[in-house]
């Protein structure tokens, strides 16, 4: 199994997918070119009781880490899907990432209702 970027340890929750994406097998996995790599952890993972300032410091350098990496869309993607509960992942805290799901989830059940309607409308034409 593959260490994630910006992870050393990893567990059955953190652990990524064995199936390698289209991607992964034409080039390598994506981590591998994660500039945050090179960075220090403790910049994409809050200390035990840290404190808001400090914090908001923290995730600032960490996502100017994440603007310059070629594979930030990756990374974002795996925290969503995974979904990451902890630190900063592809430019995004966990209570962003929070939000982005509660908004897909949203449109999902939007496109699920629009798409039923059609098909009653459909039926009764």
């Amino acid at each position: 199994m593959l260490p994630l970027p910006h992870q050393p340890l990893q567990t059955a929750a953190t652990a990524p997918s064995e199936r390698l994406s289209s991607r992964e097998e034409q080039d390598g996995p994506w981590h591998s070119e994660a500039v945050c790599r090179r960075d220090e952890a403790g910049l994409f993972f809050a200390p035990s009781k840290e404190p808001t300032a400090a914090r908001l410091a923290r995730e600032e350098a960490a996502k100017r880490v994440c603007a310059r990496c070629p594979v930030m869309i990756e990374c974002r993607e795996h925290a969503l899907l995974q979904p990451e509960p902890y630190g900063v992942w592809g430019g995004l805290t966990a209570a962003e990432r929070r939000v982005v799901l509660a908004r897909r989830r949203r449109r999902e059940v939007e496109l699920r209702k629009a798409a039923s309607a059609d098909r009653q409308v459909a039926a009764a034409g």
